[in-house]
């Protein structure tokens, strides 16, 4: 297998086409048969940085925000990204055993899942993103 020295070259080729002419029919096209309309687009990049610079910062619901006391009872961290808060959340739902038998969508809230979500006794599984967001400083 061969190894590159980090540089990538990628070629796309562009052809113009010819405006719409009526000759025999309105809806016939022609293109343009002239190889002068024919152009070479190169696009080369050359990656000798380390890769760790190259790191995303998060942004939006997978940036860790701080939580409020409520919430931290049920993930146990005071910073957490949304993503991460609505899977812990799950885990704590499920190791419990707090949905509903009969209807799997439905949450039978216990103490700590009330104070989050506003008291309720139940909650569809819908509501949960919704009722978090206030616990987000």
């Amino acid at each position: 297998m061969a190894v590159s020295s980090g540089t990538f070259s990628t070629t796309f080729l562009c052809i113009k086409t010819a405006s719409f002419r009526s000759q025999s029919s309105p809806l016939s096209l022609r293109l343009a048969s002239h190889p002068a309309k024919l152009r070479m687009v190169t696009s080369a990049t050359a990656s000798s940085e380390p890769a760790a610079t190259n790191k995303k910062v998060p942004r939006g619901i997978m940036k860790p925000r701080p939580v409020s006391p409520e919430m931290q009872d049920v993930v146990g961290l005071s910073e957490i990204p949304r993503t991460q808060a609505l899977k812990r959340i799950w885990a704590y739902i499920k190791e419990n055993d707090l949905q509903d038998p009969q209807n799997k969508r439905d949450i039978l809230c216990d103490e700590k899942l009330k104070k989050i979500f506003d008291g309720k006794e139940r909650v569809g599984f819908l509501e949960i993103a919704k009722l978090i967001g206030p616990h987000f400083l």
